[in-house]
């Protein structure tokens, strides 16, 4: 016996002429917040915004995947473009889709573009009751307290890397649940997942994309098919893969909090990387089938550009796709607590959705991050003036991006493998490593006519910069050195290169980022794109915590040193021109500066930081006083290792030395 309930007033088909749009730009817009679905246990109402559409239909599923709709149900159409119906009866437990006729044709089925929950493999969306997904005591789960952006210490992890490794010890590998799992070790008695996290000392976890994505087969979990996700399907619903059970629509959801609320009872926040630049499919993805090519640009010739370099660019500019977005970003920030978003090529949006987005976030908290790549993969047909690439974050206070020149002077572009940076002893990237320790803020002991890939400061403040010298993107850290080191290079220098460039990072201002696992030695085996490379190449070996041991204790004590030193974090440029000096070393391949007069409050007086990226032994005049060494590039001892009040320091090849003066 069915439990629907049609509805009198919509017991005969309702057709509409639609009206005729010169432009996308003449769309009517809808502002209220209840597209998609609101659920009551006595009736649930259905809303889209579709204002091309000839007709509307609501089909009703018992399934998830497979059968046939127990019941189709006609839509009304409604004021600004929207179409809508009531069901008088409790829906809980059943599954939905729409459908739009356009042009004479019914288009294919959708769950719509704003579902919250969703069947397997997420081609129908779910009608729950959301209260129910809160795992116990989530009414309670509170943000750890961040002051300011640049406390922060992001760690990229994809969820199913993560816990993959049978010798991390976790029961649920490659799922959420992984990251609540305490107590884990691996073979040599080393703490591993959660634990692991809170040992190394990071403030934010950066989860690659973890909404509900297209290409894993969502009824085969198991599979060991692999993918990094950056292929969006529903926006705004966890990826079923990577809960215990696909099939069930509250679990996906439940499973996410859990993970949430198990990082922030460790004191670490959650950022989540977000793609809304683009669409795994284009003719058939759910914005095709409620509005047929709105919500992407097109060329001049009509056909979909392509900024992504994945076949497709959304048009954030509309104020119906900017509105998903804005709205997308506050539902995750709401219901699931996260911490900060990650734009994936954020530059394909345009400057004013990115403040949308701001503002938005701000009303909530404005401790939650935003930041994002400041470039595209291709050309758009979005004018570069409104593009939110990294030139542009002036006009966007609040929001941060990547800085490539920092990454590429240290380990060596992106574009050639086999080159190599300043870690390793090329000459030429001093003034971008400096340009990089100033989180690209003005500053006037900088040649900007020689930095990588900018000839101006871009950032008003050095929390909107992310340092970092290696991602999931392109060869890791580990591989790109071993492409690119001179030849000969032996594996203890191999280390100290590793060293160098992520002290680099840790001790520049602005907010620093590493990949995880990197802290492990972690190599991809010379894979630089392994977005559905097999989990032997993309997961973490928790064993190498026991081979890599000493590199895991210097990224860890770098970490600590950090987070006890506001000197390396300071807020604000103005902080940052009048506590920081550069040294002129008169020599290639060599950076210092000083941090003076208790910088930020620091408990040390001053702070001589000295990056030596010659294959050498180099010697350095210093300003006199008695120093106390803190880091001679081989370790890290915050009370000091030794004492030295010499006027010339002698700083070992290719590593960082750090004094300070009590």
């Amino acid at each position: 016996m069915r439990i629907f309930a049609p509805n009198k007033a919509l017991s005969t088909p309702t057709m509409s002429s639609p009206a005729t749009y010169n432009s996308f730009e003449e769309y009517p817009t809808y502002d209220a917040h209840d597209l998609e679905l609101l659920y009551t246990p006595q009736k649930s109402t259905f809303k889209i915004w579709s204002p091309v559409a000839e007709s509307v239909r609501l089909r009703l599923y018992d399934e998830g995947l497979g059968g046939t709709a127990f019941a189709v149900h006609p839509m009304e159409s409604e004021s600004n473009g929207t179409w809508a119906c009531e069901v008088n009866a409790d829906l809980i437990g059943k599954f939905y889709t729409f459908q739009v006729k356009y042009e004479g044709e019914w288009l294919n089925e959708t769950p719509g573009i704003y579902a919250k929950a969703v069947g397997v493999s997420g081609k129908r969306a779910a009608i729950i009751d959301l209260r129910q997904t809160n795992p116990a005591g989530w009414e309670n789960d509170r943000r750890p307290e961040l002051k300011e952006a640049t406390d922060a210490i992001l760690y990229e992890i994809h969820v199913r890397d993560f816990s993959a490794d049978p010798e991390g010890g976790m029961q649920h590998r490659g799922k959420f649940l992984a990251f609540t799992e305490t107590g884990t070790t691996n073979p040599y008695g080393q703490k591993t997942g959660l634990d692991h996290l809170t040992e190394l000392g990071i403030t934010h976890i950066h989860l690659m994309p973890a909404f509900d994505f297209a290409t894993i087969d969502e009824t085969k979990p198991d599979s060991g098919k692999y993918n990094w996700g950056y292929d969006p399907a529903n926006y705004n619903v966890p990826e079923g893969s990577y809960s215990t059970d696909p099939t069930d629509p509250y679990c996906r959801i439940r499973e996410f909090k859990q993970m949430i609320q198990a990082l922030h009872s460790r004191g670490i926040r959650v950022v989540m990387d977000v793609v809304y630049n683009h669409t795994y499919h284009t003719a058939e993805s759910n914005f095709n089938q409620l509005v047929p090519d709105y919500y992407y640009r097109q060329n001049a010739d009509g056909s979909y550009s392509n900024a992504s370099g994945c076949g497709n660019e959304t048009a954030s500019e509309r104020p119906m796709v900017r509105r998903f977005i804005v709205d997308s970003v506050r539902y995750w920030a709401t219901e699931y607590h996260i911490d900060g978003f990650r734009f994936d090529l954020m530059a394909i949006h345009d400057v004013e959705t990115m403040n949308a987005v701001r503002r938005a976030l701000d009303e909530i908290d404005p401790s939650l991050l935003i930041y994002g790549e400041g470039w595209t993969a291709g050309d758009s047909p979005l004018p570069y003036e409104m593009r939110a690439v990294k030139q542009h974050l002036d006009r966007m206070p609040g929001i941060a991006a990547f800085s490539d020149d920092l990454r590429d002077a240290l380990k060596g572009t992106w574009a050639n493998a086999h080159e190599c940076g300043f870690a390793a002893g090329h000459q030429g990237y001093d003034e971008s490593v400096k340009f990089g320790v100033v989180a690209a803020t003005p500053h006037d002991r900088i040649h900007y006519g020689l930095i990588n890939y900018s000839n101006a400061p871009y950032a008003s403040e050095p929390s909107q910069v992310i340092n970092y010298v290696s991602c999931h993107d392109d060869l890791c850290l580990y591989d790109k050195l071993a492409y690119s080191a001179p030849y000969g290079t032996q594996p203890n220098e191999m280390r100290r290169y590793i060293r160098l460039a992520q002290t680099i990072i840790f001790t520049s201002q602005g907010i620093p980022f590493m990949y995880g696992g990197e802290e492990l030695s972690r190599t991809k085996k010379g894979i630089h794109n392994s977005y559905q490379s097999p989990d032997s190449i993309n997961q973490l070996y928790w064993g190498q915590k026991k081979t890599e041991e000493a590199m895991f204790v210097y990224y860890k004590s770098l970490i600590q040193l950090r987070r006890r030193h506001p000197a390396f974090r300071l807020p604000r440029t103005q902080l940052l021109q009048q506590h920081l000096h550069f040294i002129d070393t008169r020599q290639a391949c060599v950076v210092s500066f000083v941090l003076e007069n208790h910088a930020g409050g620091d408990p040390w007086e001053r702070i001589l930081v000295v990056y030596n990226g010659n294959r050498h032994t180099i010697s350095l005049d210093i300003p006199r006083d008695n120093w106390m060494v803190a880091c001679n590039g081989e370790e890290i001892r915050e009370n000091g290792i030794f004492k030295w009040n010499s006027q010339t320091l002698s700083v070992p090849a290719s590593s960082a030395m750090i004094l300070f003066k009590p």
